[in-house]
This record gives structure tokens, C-alpha cells and sequence, in this order.
């Protein structure tokens, strides 16, 4: 399994008068995330549930973190987490996963390396020296997390200087599924095509995440340049929404949304384009060919359970990708999703435990 998308390691901060430490969803790839359990009200102009790319007046905001909370570190990056958490359902044999992304190189990139490593996951970074490696803040309030990306060398990956080489994409075409967020529209679209094409024309899967609402409002183009080539579409219900809304579906219908987006144009019709979005704690709708569409409910948990939603987006797409990879059946790909967020919300960060209990 290949994926690209750089960015960095995660930092996550919490507030020390609490106990609870933070987990995710979906966040741009390969950064130190910063997470803290913020009051209710957030300040630099951010809103719960989101995602967003940080610009100058967030600089402080990383700073305030630091000095304020207790900080964890964590590796992250939508794409990573999903790679580590599919690898970690997997088990056996180790590096089922190959993960591509960029990095400076820094003590932050020196992490992601230890920290990948560590996760059975075989990375191959492109090392830089123009950006430090990025990292993403998560604000956590209650139930909700607001997520600050500050991209850095995420923003750095080029295909010509790390896909493009021969080692590399020795590995690509040994691939079976592939999985990009859509985070890395906004850095390398041409490394996106590329793998898509190959995915297209050897009949294999590639998947896809809208991400956050950002990429199909400002990045359109781009998205709907992939999106013939996408085998599988991930994304939540307020992405989905905004998806519709960009794209002149006239419906706030999620159900409805899945099928419009599903009967989009698509290159291979070898294979029926699966759209799968996640509602939170409401069930997880899944398109199956033609006009079906099936929901299916979540695993139940009590809220005082819930340690942090951060990163659970991202474990539900690895949940899904590690039975995918087995060519198991797609509900059953929805049930190891299911799981595999049910047991990192109750986690902080995108953490998990030495060994799944999924069956």
C-alpha cells in the first residue's frame, strides 16, 4: 500500500489539570500535532470540527500552546495515521505498509522515522532542507477538535526528486491499494495522477479522502481532476455536505450525496466507484453499485469514554484499507473501521494498544 502526502509529526498538548490526555480524524500528512484541551471558546478565528491551514496570526498560537499546556508529541498526519493503524490491524507480517511523505531534517523528522519504525511501517520520506518538518495543532473542546495545520516541508514533496526515482516506484508498482488524502491536492497533484493512473490502467484500487471542507471549496480543480480515477471515496458528513454544495448537487441529503458522488465520471469501469462516509457517533453510510446505499451503525461507547475524537477519522480508513488489502468483504472493511475509531477515541492522539481485539 502506497500513500503520499507529506507532513510532519504530530504535537499534542493537554491541559495538565486534566487526567484525560487527547486522540483524531483526518489531518494533513506528516506533522507534529499540538492538542490541548482548550476552554470552550476558541480563539484565532477557529470553530470546532474543523481543519485549516495556519497562516501568520496562528504563529502565536503554537507558542501559547507550548508555554500554557503540558504538550505531547505525537507522529501524525491524516495519511500516517491511517497507514499505522492499517498496519497495526494487520499484525503480521510487518510493512505490509509503505508510507511516502516529506520531512525536514530536523529532530521532529528524526521522530517520524523512530516513530514509523516502531509501527512496522515502511517509510520513505523525502529529507529536505528548505522547510523544517510541519506539524499540526489539536485544539480539543469537549468532544470536538480543531485542527491547525502549519505545513511546512509538507509542502516540500516533489515527484521528480522522490517518486519519480526508480527505487521508489519500484515500490508504487508493487502495490495493491493505494490511499492519498486530499490533503496532498494542495502540494503535488502531479504525484497524485501519476499514482492514480497507474492504480486505473493495472486494474488496482485507489482511494481517496476529502479531508476537510477546505479542499473541495478552494482546490475543486484539482480534486475533480483525481476523482475519475477514484476506486473508493472517504469522507464525513461535513465534507460530504460541502462536497455537494461545490459540486451543485442540490441535496444535503448525505445518503444521497454518496450516490451522486459515486455515479461521477470514473476511468476504469472495471470496478464500481464505493463512497463511504462516516457520520460520528450517527452510522456510517456506504454506496454498493447502482442506487444502493446501506448505513451502518457505529460501536457503541459511553461519553465518559471518550478521551479524544482527534484521529478517529483516520482510524476508521485504516480499519477499513487493512481488510480492504485482504480483499475482504466491504462490510466487513466498514466493521474494522468501526473498531479500529472506537478504540482511538478512547486513546490520546492517534494511539493505539500493542494488539487489536477485532475479529
Amino acid at each position: 500500500m502506497a500513500s503520499g502526502e507529506p507532513r510532519a509529526k504530530k504535537l499534542r498538548l493537554t491541559d495538565e489539570k486534566k487526567e484525560k490526555k487527547t486522540p483524531e480524524k483526518k489531518t494533513p500528512e506528516k506533522t507534529p500535532e499540538s492538542s490541548r484541551k482548550a476552554p470552550t471558546k476558541l480563539g484565532y478565528g477557529l470553530k470546532p470540527n474543523d481543519q485549516i491551514l495556519a497562516e501568520d496570526k496562528h504563529k502565536a498560537l503554537f507558542e501559547e500552546i507550548v508555554k500554557k499546556f503540558k504538550v505531547e508529541y505525537h507522529a501524525g498526519g491524516a495519511t500516517q495515521n491511517s497507514i499505522k493503524i492499517a498496519q497495526w490491524m494487520i499484525q503480521d507480517p510487518h510493512k505490509v505498509c509503505t508510507f511516502f511523505g516529506c520531512i525536514g531534517e530536523d529532530k521532529f523528522g528524526e521522530i517520524l522515522k523512530q516513530k514509523a519504525d516502531e509501527a512496522h511501517v515502511d517509510a520513505y520520506y523525502y529529507e529536505q532542507t528548505e522547510e523544517p518538518t510541519g506539524t499540526c495543532a489539536a485544539c480539543i473542546t469537549g468532544d470536538n477538535r480543531s485542527l491547525v495545520a502549519n505545513l511546512a516541508a509538507a509542502n516540500c514533496y516533489k515527484k521528480d526528486k522522490h517518486l519519480d526515482l526508480k527505487e521508489n516506484w519500484k515500490l508504487v508498482e508493487k502495490a495493491k491499494v493505494y490511499y492519498i488524502a486530499g490533503f496532498f491536492l494542495t502540494v503535488s497533484l502531479e504525484s497524485i495522477l501519476k499514482v492514480a493512473k497507474h492504480a486505473s490502467e493495472n486494474n488496482k484500487l485507489f482511494t481517496l479522502n476529502l479531508s476537510a471542507p477546505f479542499i473541495s471549496q478552494f482546490f475543486k480543480d484539482a480534486l475533480m481532476e483525481v476523482m475519475p480515477y477514484v476506486d473508493v471515496l472517504f469522507g464525513n458528513e461535513t465534507e460530504a455536505a460541502t462536497f455537494s454544495k461545490e459540486q451543485g448537487f442540490q441535496t444535503e441529503d448525505i445518503a444521497e450525496i454518496a450516490k451522486k458522488a459515486e455515479a461521477l465520471p470514473k476511468v476504469n469501469k472495471k470496478r464500481p466507484r464505493i463512497v463511504v462516509f462516516t457520520q460520528g457517533k450517527d452510522g456510517t453510510i456506504m454506496t454498493k453499485g447502482g442506487d444502493k446505499v446501506e448505513t451502518f451503525p457505529v460501536l457503541k461507547i459511553d461519553q465518559k469514554d471518550i478521551v479524544d475524537t482527534n484521529g478517529a477519522g483516520d482510524a476508521f480508513v485504516g480499519g477499513f484499507l487493512s481488510e480492504l488489502v485482504q480483499d475482504k468483504e466491504l462490510e466487513q472493511c466498514v466493521k474494522a473501521g468501526h473498531y479500529a475509531a472506537n478504540v482511538i477515541i478512547r486513546r490520546a492522539g492517534c494511539t493505539f494498544p500493542e494488539k487489536p481485539d477485532f475479529h
